[in-house]
Protein backbone atom coordinates (compact mmCIF):
# COMPACT_ATOMS: atom_id res chain seq x y z
CA UNK A 1 0.00 0.00 0.00
CA UNK A 2 1.61 3.29 -1.00
CA UNK A 3 1.61 5.99 1.58
CA UNK A 4 -0.70 9.29 1.06
CA UNK A 5 0.92 11.74 -1.25
CA UNK A 6 2.88 14.06 0.55
CA UNK A 7 3.97 11.66 3.39
CA UNK A 8 6.69 8.94 3.43
CA UNK A 9 8.19 6.58 5.24
CA UNK A 10 11.57 6.53 6.61
CA UNK A 11 13.75 3.44 6.91
CA UNK A 12 17.51 2.38 6.79
CA UNK A 13 20.26 4.20 6.49
CA UNK A 14 17.81 6.86 5.75
CA UNK A 15 16.00 7.11 9.36
CA UNK A 16 19.66 6.71 11.08
CA UNK A 17 20.88 9.73 9.25
CA UNK A 18 17.51 11.51 10.91
CA UNK A 19 18.29 10.49 14.30
CA UNK A 20 21.47 11.28 15.22
CA UNK A 21 20.62 14.87 13.23
CA UNK A 22 17.97 15.15 15.66
CA UNK A 23 20.36 14.29 18.65
CA UNK A 24 23.25 16.92 17.45
CA UNK A 25 20.32 19.55 17.16
CA UNK A 26 18.97 18.56 20.52
CA UNK A 27 22.81 18.27 21.93
CA UNK A 28 23.09 21.87 21.08
CA UNK A 29 19.98 23.15 22.50
CA UNK A 30 20.12 21.31 25.87
CA UNK A 31 23.65 23.13 25.32
CA UNK A 32 22.64 26.62 25.65
CA UNK A 33 19.90 25.83 28.69
CA UNK A 34 16.72 24.98 26.61
CA UNK A 35 14.14 22.26 27.92
CA UNK A 36 12.14 19.91 25.99
CA UNK A 37 8.41 20.43 25.72
CA UNK A 38 5.87 18.14 23.99
CA UNK A 39 2.28 19.04 22.86
CA UNK A 40 -0.92 17.38 21.11
CA UNK A 41 -0.62 16.90 17.11
CA UNK A 42 -4.41 17.53 17.42
CA UNK A 43 -6.09 20.74 19.31
CA UNK A 44 -9.51 22.77 18.86
CA UNK A 45 -9.50 24.18 15.42
CA UNK A 46 -10.32 27.76 16.75
CA UNK A 47 -6.96 27.21 18.97
CA UNK A 48 -5.03 26.16 15.93
CA UNK A 49 -6.46 29.34 13.74
CA UNK A 50 -5.74 32.03 16.44
CA UNK A 51 -5.86 35.35 15.37
CA UNK A 52 -4.02 34.77 12.57
CA UNK A 53 -6.57 33.69 10.15
CA UNK A 54 -5.64 35.25 6.95
CA UNK A 55 -2.18 33.62 7.23
CA UNK A 56 -1.42 31.29 4.28
CA UNK A 57 -0.09 28.79 6.63
CA UNK A 58 -3.76 28.76 8.41
CA UNK A 59 -5.71 28.52 5.02
CA UNK A 60 -3.53 25.05 4.88
CA UNK A 61 -4.66 23.17 8.06
CA UNK A 62 -5.72 19.93 8.55
CA UNK A 63 -8.90 19.97 9.25
CA UNK A 64 -10.94 17.39 11.30
CA UNK A 65 -14.03 16.06 13.69
CA UNK A 66 -14.03 13.87 16.52
CA UNK A 67 -17.60 11.87 17.39
CA UNK A 68 -18.17 14.26 19.12
CA UNK A 69 -18.54 16.71 16.05
CA UNK A 70 -15.98 19.16 17.91
CA UNK A 71 -14.37 20.87 15.32
CA UNK A 72 -10.15 19.97 15.22
CA UNK A 73 -7.22 20.21 13.71
CA UNK A 74 -3.72 19.20 13.32
CA UNK A 75 -1.38 21.49 14.29
CA UNK A 76 0.57 23.49 11.81
CA UNK A 77 3.44 24.64 13.92
CA UNK A 78 4.67 25.10 17.27
CA UNK A 79 4.03 28.43 18.17
CA UNK A 80 0.46 28.83 18.99
CA UNK A 81 0.94 26.09 21.52
CA UNK A 82 3.13 28.41 23.22
CA UNK A 83 0.13 30.31 24.68
CA UNK A 84 -1.05 27.14 26.98
CA UNK A 85 2.62 25.96 27.98
CA UNK A 86 4.23 29.21 28.83
CA UNK A 87 1.44 30.42 31.11
CA UNK A 88 2.75 30.71 34.89
CA UNK A 89 6.51 29.48 33.72
CA UNK A 90 9.65 31.46 35.02
CA UNK A 91 11.16 33.57 32.52
CA UNK A 92 12.99 33.60 30.23
CA UNK A 93 11.51 30.37 29.71
CA UNK A 94 13.92 28.46 27.18
CA UNK A 95 11.57 25.29 25.75
CA UNK A 96 12.62 22.84 22.47
CA UNK A 97 10.12 20.85 21.18
CA UNK A 98 11.06 18.48 18.16
CA UNK A 99 7.82 16.57 15.99
CA UNK A 100 5.62 16.47 13.53
CA UNK A 101 3.59 19.59 12.06
CA UNK A 102 1.25 18.72 8.93
CA UNK A 103 0.39 20.94 5.83
CA UNK A 104 -2.67 20.38 3.55
CA UNK A 105 -0.99 22.15 0.62
CA UNK A 106 0.73 21.15 -2.91
CA UNK A 107 3.14 18.93 -2.92
CA UNK A 108 6.51 19.28 -4.53
CA UNK A 109 10.44 18.17 -4.44
CA UNK A 110 11.33 20.19 -0.72
CA UNK A 111 7.98 20.72 -0.19
CA UNK A 112 5.72 17.34 1.76
CA UNK A 113 2.42 17.58 4.10
CA UNK A 114 4.25 16.28 7.35
CA UNK A 115 6.89 18.14 7.96
CA UNK A 116 9.39 16.93 10.90
CA UNK A 117 10.00 20.45 12.66
CA UNK A 118 13.18 21.25 15.28
CA UNK A 119 11.68 24.35 16.78
CA UNK A 120 13.39 26.49 19.65
CA UNK A 121 12.04 29.30 21.53
CA UNK A 122 12.48 31.68 24.19
CA UNK A 123 9.50 33.55 26.12
CA UNK A 124 10.81 36.87 28.06
CA UNK A 125 13.20 37.39 25.24
CA UNK A 126 15.21 40.38 24.22
CA UNK A 127 17.69 41.16 21.47
CA UNK A 128 20.61 40.00 22.92
CA UNK A 129 18.17 36.74 22.70
CA UNK A 130 17.94 37.33 19.34
CA UNK A 131 21.62 37.19 18.72
CA UNK A 132 21.58 33.46 20.81
CA UNK A 133 19.37 32.12 18.42
CA UNK A 134 21.13 32.87 15.39
CA UNK A 135 24.29 31.20 16.75
CA UNK A 136 22.80 28.63 17.82
CA UNK A 137 21.59 28.15 13.69
CA UNK A 138 25.03 28.86 13.04
CA UNK A 139 26.55 25.87 15.59
CA UNK A 140 23.56 23.38 14.12
CA UNK A 141 24.62 24.31 10.07
CA UNK A 142 28.34 23.97 11.17
CA UNK A 143 28.35 20.86 13.08
CA UNK A 144 26.35 19.45 10.35
CA UNK A 145 28.11 20.59 7.06
CA UNK A 146 26.05 22.23 5.44
CA UNK A 147 27.48 26.14 4.39
CA UNK A 148 24.28 28.87 4.91
CA UNK A 149 23.56 32.48 4.90
CA UNK A 150 22.04 33.56 7.78
CA UNK A 151 19.52 36.21 6.55
CA UNK A 152 17.36 39.10 8.64
CA UNK A 153 15.19 42.21 9.02
CA UNK A 154 12.92 44.05 11.58
CA UNK A 155 9.14 44.18 11.06
CA UNK A 156 9.26 47.39 12.93
CA UNK A 157 11.48 48.58 10.18
CA UNK A 158 9.11 47.31 7.13
CA UNK A 159 5.96 48.91 8.85
CA UNK A 160 8.14 52.06 9.61
CA UNK A 161 8.86 52.52 6.07
CA UNK A 162 5.29 51.04 4.73
CA UNK A 163 3.92 54.23 6.73
CA UNK A 164 6.36 56.56 5.37
CA UNK A 165 4.84 55.70 1.65
CA UNK A 166 0.85 55.87 3.20
CA UNK A 167 0.26 52.02 3.00
CA UNK A 168 -2.56 51.50 5.05
CA UNK A 169 -2.96 47.77 4.21
CA UNK A 170 0.71 47.06 5.93
CA UNK A 171 0.16 43.52 6.75
CA UNK A 172 -1.37 42.40 3.55
CA UNK A 173 1.46 44.13 1.37
CA UNK A 174 3.61 42.53 3.64
CA UNK A 175 2.27 38.81 2.87
CA UNK A 176 2.71 39.97 -0.72
CA UNK A 177 6.76 41.25 0.05
CA UNK A 178 7.43 37.61 2.02
CA UNK A 179 6.38 35.81 -1.69
CA UNK A 180 9.29 37.26 -3.84
CA UNK A 181 11.50 34.63 -3.44
CA UNK A 182 8.92 32.53 -4.45
CA UNK A 183 7.07 34.60 -7.52
CA UNK A 184 9.03 36.63 -10.40
CA UNK A 185 9.25 40.73 -9.26
CA UNK A 186 6.51 41.64 -12.08
CA UNK A 187 3.64 39.75 -10.46
CA UNK A 188 4.54 41.11 -6.64
CA UNK A 189 4.60 44.56 -8.11
CA UNK A 190 1.18 43.84 -10.06
CA UNK A 191 -0.51 42.45 -6.55
CA UNK A 192 0.86 45.77 -5.03
CA UNK A 193 -0.54 48.15 -7.41
CA UNK A 194 -4.30 47.57 -5.64
CA UNK A 195 -2.30 49.14 -2.41
CA UNK A 196 -0.54 51.65 -4.53
CA UNK A 197 2.93 50.06 -2.83
CA UNK A 198 4.64 48.60 -6.20
CA UNK A 199 7.42 51.39 -5.48
CA UNK A 200 8.35 49.77 -1.82
CA UNK A 201 9.97 46.67 -4.48
CA UNK A 202 12.49 49.26 -5.64
CA UNK A 203 12.75 51.12 -1.91
CA UNK A 204 13.77 47.95 -0.33
CA UNK A 205 16.20 47.27 -3.31
CA UNK A 206 18.23 50.40 -1.72
CA UNK A 207 21.76 49.94 -0.16
CA UNK A 208 22.14 49.16 3.56
CA UNK A 209 22.82 52.94 4.03
CA UNK A 210 19.68 54.19 3.03
CA UNK A 211 17.88 52.25 6.08
CA UNK A 212 19.94 54.14 8.82
CA UNK A 213 17.74 57.67 8.53
CA UNK A 214 14.59 55.05 10.41
CA UNK A 215 14.18 54.73 13.98
CA UNK A 216 13.65 50.95 14.21
CA UNK A 217 16.91 50.70 12.13
CA UNK A 218 18.68 50.83 15.84
CA UNK A 219 17.65 47.68 16.44
CA UNK A 220 19.41 46.14 13.19
CA UNK A 221 22.63 47.67 14.40
CA UNK A 222 21.59 46.43 18.33
CA UNK A 223 21.47 42.87 16.84
CA UNK A 224 24.03 42.76 14.53
CA UNK A 225 26.43 44.31 17.52
CA UNK A 226 25.32 41.20 19.77
CA UNK A 227 25.80 38.87 16.85
CA UNK A 228 29.67 39.90 16.40
CA UNK A 229 29.48 38.90 20.42
CA UNK A 230 29.03 35.53 19.47
CA UNK A 231 31.22 35.67 15.85
CA UNK A 232 28.03 35.14 14.25
CA UNK A 233 27.94 37.18 10.91
CA UNK A 234 24.05 37.48 9.55
CA UNK A 235 23.08 39.65 6.44
CA UNK A 236 20.48 42.03 6.74
CA UNK A 237 17.74 41.71 4.32
CA UNK A 238 15.28 44.81 3.68
CA UNK A 239 13.09 42.68 1.57
CA UNK A 240 12.48 39.68 3.86
CA UNK A 241 9.19 39.53 5.76
CA UNK A 242 8.33 35.92 6.58
CA UNK A 243 5.01 35.55 5.97
CA UNK A 244 2.72 35.11 9.37
CA UNK A 245 1.42 38.17 10.52
CA UNK A 246 2.34 37.90 14.49
CA UNK A 247 5.87 38.79 13.88
CA UNK A 248 6.39 42.01 15.91
CA UNK A 249 10.26 42.58 15.55
CA UNK A 250 13.19 40.47 14.02
CA UNK A 251 12.73 37.43 11.11
CA UNK A 252 15.40 35.46 10.12
CA UNK A 253 15.60 32.63 7.46
CA UNK A 254 18.61 30.64 6.82
CA UNK A 255 19.37 29.90 3.08
CA UNK A 256 21.33 27.59 1.50
CA UNK A 257 22.82 26.90 -2.27
CA UNK A 258 20.83 24.04 -4.21
CA UNK A 259 17.58 24.40 -2.86
CA UNK A 260 15.63 27.74 -3.05
CA UNK A 261 13.12 26.63 -0.12
CA UNK A 262 13.78 28.38 3.61
CA UNK A 263 15.77 25.40 5.93
CA UNK A 264 15.04 27.70 9.00
CA UNK A 265 13.07 30.23 9.71
CA UNK A 266 11.93 32.62 12.31
CA UNK A 267 11.53 35.52 14.09
CA UNK A 268 10.37 37.42 17.09
CA UNK A 269 6.70 37.66 18.32
CA UNK A 270 4.40 38.01 21.38
CA UNK A 271 3.01 35.28 23.69
CA UNK A 272 0.87 35.80 26.33
CA UNK A 273 1.65 39.45 25.94
CA UNK A 274 5.09 38.40 26.64
CA UNK A 275 8.24 39.55 24.16
CA UNK A 276 9.17 36.37 22.74
CA UNK A 277 11.91 34.46 20.23
CA UNK A 278 12.65 32.12 18.27
CA UNK A 279 13.60 29.68 15.11
CA UNK A 280 12.46 26.57 13.53
CA UNK A 281 14.84 24.46 11.69
CA UNK A 282 13.06 21.61 8.99
CA UNK A 283 14.54 18.32 9.61
CA UNK A 284 13.44 17.10 6.41
CA UNK A 285 15.01 19.69 3.87
CA UNK A 286 18.33 19.61 6.50
CA UNK A 287 18.63 15.65 6.07
CA UNK A 288 18.41 15.95 2.13
CA UNK A 289 21.61 18.43 2.39
CA UNK A 290 23.61 17.01 5.71
CA UNK A 291 26.24 14.54 3.92
CA UNK A 292 26.89 13.57 8.23
CA UNK A 293 28.28 9.77 8.03
CA UNK A 294 26.86 7.82 10.58
CA UNK A 295 29.37 7.42 13.50
CA UNK A 296 27.29 4.78 15.29
CA UNK A 297 29.14 1.44 14.39
CA UNK A 298 27.70 -1.60 15.28
CA UNK A 299 28.62 -5.42 15.40
CA UNK A 300 27.33 -8.48 14.74
CA UNK A 301 27.37 -11.34 16.93
CA UNK A 302 27.14 -14.71 14.73
CA UNK A 303 26.15 -17.92 16.92
CA UNK A 304 27.50 -21.54 15.25
CA UNK A 305 25.26 -23.61 17.56
CA UNK A 306 26.83 -22.08 20.48
CA UNK A 307 23.70 -19.77 21.22
CA UNK A 308 24.41 -19.88 25.18
CA UNK A 309 27.58 -18.03 24.84
CA UNK A 310 26.90 -16.24 21.65
CA UNK A 311 23.84 -14.59 24.34
CA UNK A 312 27.19 -14.34 27.24
CA UNK A 313 29.13 -12.33 25.04
CA UNK A 314 26.57 -9.97 23.20
CA UNK A 315 25.26 -9.23 27.16
CA UNK A 316 28.59 -7.93 28.15
CA UNK A 317 29.01 -5.71 24.77
CA UNK A 318 25.81 -4.04 25.49
CA UNK A 319 26.45 -3.61 29.47
CA UNK A 320 29.54 -1.33 27.69
CA UNK A 321 26.85 0.09 25.60
CA UNK A 322 27.86 -1.36 22.50
CA UNK A 323 25.25 -1.73 19.56
CA UNK A 324 25.11 -5.71 19.00
CA UNK A 325 23.11 -7.73 17.00
CA UNK A 326 23.01 -11.54 17.90
CA UNK A 327 22.50 -13.58 14.07
CA UNK A 328 21.43 -17.53 14.04
CA UNK A 329 22.26 -18.97 11.16
CA UNK A 330 24.88 -19.86 8.53
CA UNK A 331 27.90 -17.87 8.27
CA UNK A 332 27.15 -16.83 4.78
CA UNK A 333 24.07 -15.23 5.00
CA UNK A 334 24.98 -13.74 8.47
CA UNK A 335 28.25 -11.71 6.10
CA UNK A 336 25.29 -10.80 4.19
CA UNK A 337 23.53 -9.31 6.11
CA UNK A 338 25.83 -7.29 7.38
CA UNK A 339 27.09 -6.08 4.55
CA UNK A 340 23.37 -4.98 3.72
CA UNK A 341 22.60 -3.22 6.97
CA UNK A 342 26.63 -1.13 6.90
CA UNK A 343 27.44 -3.09 9.82
CA UNK A 344 31.06 -2.72 10.84
CA UNK A 345 32.65 -5.53 13.21
CA UNK A 346 31.29 -9.34 12.72
CA UNK A 347 32.28 -11.79 15.63
CA UNK A 348 31.83 -15.69 15.65
CA UNK A 349 31.07 -17.96 18.27
CA UNK A 350 31.84 -21.60 17.49
CA UNK A 351 32.80 -24.49 19.05
CA UNK A 352 36.55 -23.42 18.30
CA UNK A 353 36.02 -20.17 20.81
CA UNK A 354 34.22 -21.66 22.95
CA UNK A 355 37.10 -24.00 24.01
CA UNK A 356 39.83 -21.67 23.55
CA UNK A 357 37.51 -18.27 25.35
CA UNK A 358 39.09 -16.70 22.32
CA UNK A 359 37.12 -14.83 19.59
CA UNK A 360 37.89 -13.09 16.26
CA UNK A 361 36.61 -9.39 15.80
CA UNK A 362 36.57 -9.28 11.90
CA UNK A 363 36.72 -5.49 10.01
CA UNK A 364 33.86 -5.39 7.45
CA UNK A 365 35.32 -2.45 5.57
CA UNK A 366 38.99 -3.59 5.91
CA UNK A 367 39.16 -7.17 6.40
CA UNK A 368 41.73 -7.43 9.45
CA UNK A 369 40.88 -9.02 12.51
CA UNK A 370 41.18 -8.67 15.84
CA UNK A 371 41.60 -11.41 18.45
CA UNK A 372 40.11 -11.22 21.71
CA UNK A 373 39.36 -12.79 25.35
CA UNK A 374 35.89 -13.92 26.22
CA UNK A 375 36.65 -13.06 29.65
Amino acid sequence: METIKGFRDFTGEEAQKRQEIKEIIIGIFEKYGFEPAETPIIEYEKFVKGDNEKDEAISDIFKLKDKGKRELALRYEFTFQLKRIAKNQKLPYKRFQIGEVFRDEPVSQNRVRQITQCDVDIIGSTTKDEAEILNIAKEIFDKLGIKVKILFNNRKLLNEILETNGVKAKEEVIREIDKLDKLPESEIKKALKKYRAEKIINELKKPESYFKKFKAYEEIQELKKFCSYYGTKPEFSPSLARGLSYYNGSVFEIKTAGIKETIAGGGSYMINNLQSTGICFGLDRIANLSKLQSKKDKTLIISLNKDKEAIALIQKLRQKDEKCILFYGKPSKALDYANSKGISKVIFIGEKEVKSKRYKIKDMKTGKEVLKTTN
